[in-house]
């Protein structure tokens, strides 16, 4: 059951990713694609048969830290013929790769989707797809706050709520300042996963002075 919720996870993303493939294929002939934090290396595999392996172009790269599941990954790479595929093994904060048109993170826990994000800065991608997973790094930081909506996270559950949606709006900001249009969805059902929230970017400009200001004026509010 729980492969199956996992496919219908993978599956969904792909085809929310495809319109982002669509064009970097367009307007270059080897796009590259970093699947980060790619655990198993589902959605890896899926992405380059679906689109880059039809097509015979395209480059996909997984990012994993765990070396097991590294050499699992590049085991059934080359089982499978898929040569355009290559796996990193590392942390995303330290993985430079050269240059990415499209960034994937499927369920990067805490700090690592915000890893993702600096990862997609550093290396310019014009796309990034987040779906983050738990986060914990503000709620902890909030804990200790006080002021104006500290009723907000006064109870454990609820500034572990709290903290999860500012983490993701804080994301959301944070892209838009560096010149990229952000749009947050439903990623899937939540009979499938409740963490369901999807941050989809695309880059337009260098950056936005007026996101920078509003990311902050929200971070000073809350003390985060």
């Amino acid at each position: 059951a729980d492969s199956r919720r996992k496919l219908k996870q993978v599956q969904h993303l792909a085809q929310l990713i495809k319109p982002a493939i669509d064009e970097a294929l367009k307007e270059k002939d080897q796009p590259v694609l970093a699947d980060l934090g790619a655990g198993k290396s589902y959605l890896g595999f899926i992405l380059y048969d679906l689109y880059f392996a039809r097509v015979g172009r395209g480059r996909l790269i997984g990012v994993e830290a765990r070396p097991e599941l590294v050499a699992t990954a590049q085991k059934i790479a080359a089982e499978s013929g898929f040569d355009r595929i290559q796996f990193v093994e590392g942390r995303i904060a330290d993985a430079e790769i050269g240059p990415v048109d499209i960034v994937t993170a499927l369920h990067a826990c805490d700090t690592a989707t915000d890893e993702a994000i600096l990862f997609a800065l550093r290396h310019e991608a014009k796309f990034v797809a987040l779906v983050p997973c738990c986060q914990a790094e503000i709620a902890r930081e909030l804990e200790s706050v006080k002021g104006p909506l500290d009723q907000m996270w006064r109870h454990g559950i609820q500034r572990r709520e709290f903290g999860a949606q500012l983490t993701n709006v804080l994301r959301g900001l944070f892209l838009e300042a560096h010149g990229y249009k952000v749009r947050v969805t439903e990623f899937t059902g939540f009979e499938h996963t409740q963490k369901n929230e999807m941050i989809f970017a695309e880059r337009h400009q260098r950056s936005n002075p007026r996101a920078k200001a509003e990311f902050e004026k929200l971070a000073k509010e809350v003390g985060a």
